[in-house]
């Protein structure tokens, strides 16, 4: 008897582990669940506006006035989006914002990373409060200081002209440049001395230094600056706004939204079709595919540098501001 016992508690301990090991299973899929659930739901808040921009860039006159077509159109209308393309006037605004975009992302990283590198490896009288006056332009907004800025350039005679866009940030300052910086100089604060302090014996001066070993060694937050600019400055509206006001052949094609949009309301207001360029005629649909159509270099150019840009965000530290 006693070894009949022994035998059937040695055959059932495999039941108890398997047992076991199916629960922890089972716990774990159920967490897993829960997490692809939650990040399924922010997904969905973040991409919630977009997907509504192109359902209802898709949608026909009718689809628009019929209250339960909410997700699915009835019928695609592709021509909302040749519609927008002319009332943008898009290739002669795509021109000028490319123009403008390119110069000033040129500008930014070269500049900011030589600005960033001085304030990380170079002690001169007055460092602190120069890089102080750098974090401010970081916390001061750009509407505080467009008065004084705007009659300097007024004086100048720059304004209804590119170079209040694109000379400031050959200097640092322009668009986000005290950000730009400040991601710069934290980065070669974290490189080891010994390399310049070795390139110095090989005979390599600060500039040389800076260009042939530093500089190739930043490529991650080459990178980050790089899209950061592309996007703010393709963006951008305020600036050109002000500085362009009286010239329409040098806009940039996110500031021709402003004027379909204004049509879009008064078309709401009177219950009349509006006709913002010859025979475009403006609806919610027209101005969604125009939305669209200005956000869609940036989506094309963030698809191929992805992978790059995700990482170059994690070795510059940016993800510990």
């Amino acid at each position: 008897m006693e070894k009949a016992v022994k035998r059937s508690k040695a055959a059932a301990k495999p039941r108890r582990v398997g047992s076991r090991f199916n629960k922890k299973n089972t716990k774990k899929f159920i967490i897993a669940i829960f997490v692809y659930l939650v990040l399924f739901d922010l997904a969905f808040v973040f991409l919630y506006p977009f997907i509504t921009m192109i359902i209802d860039a898709l949608k026909s006159e009718a689809d628009l006035l019929n209250v339960t077509v909410k997700w699915i159109p009835s019928e695609l209308r592709w021509d909302n989006f040749k519609t927008a393309f002319e009332g943008l006037n898009y290739l002669t605004y795509f021109k000028n914002s490319v123009l403008v975009t390119l110069i000033s992302t040129i500008g930014h990283t070269f500049v900011c990373a030589f600005i960033g590198y001085g304030f990380a490896r170079y002690k001169f009288p007055g460092r602190g409060v120069l890089f102080a006056g750098v974090i401010l332009t970081m916390l001061v907004p750009t509407q505080v200081l467009i008065f004084p800025m705007y009659i300097t350039f007024s004086n100048w005679g720059w304004l209804e002209t590119y170079l209040p866009l694109l000379v400031p940030c050959f200097f640092g300052f322009g668009l986000r440049g005290g950000f730009y910086v400040f991601l710069f100089r934290q980065f070669f604060m974290g490189l080891p001395y010994e390399m310049e302090e070795a390139a110095r014996i090989d005979g390599c001066g600060p500039l040389k230094t800076f260009l042939k070993i530093m500089l190739p060694m930043s490529r991650s937050s080459l990178l980050v600056c790089c899209v950061l600019s592309i996007v703010w400055h393709w963006n951008d509206y305020f600036e050109p706004s002000i500085y362009l006001n009286q010239s329409p052949s040098l806009a940039l094609l996110p500031s021709k939204l402003p004027a379909m949009y204004a049509a879009l309301n008064q078309v709401a207001s009177e219950a009349e079709d509006i006709s913002v360029s010859g025979d475009v005629i403006i609806n919610q649909a027209v101005c969604m595919a125009s939305t669209f159509l200005v956000i869609l270099p940036i989506l094309i150019a963030y698809m191929f540098v992805q992978k790059q840009f995700m990482e170059g965000v994690e070795r510059s530290g940016l993800t510990g501001m």
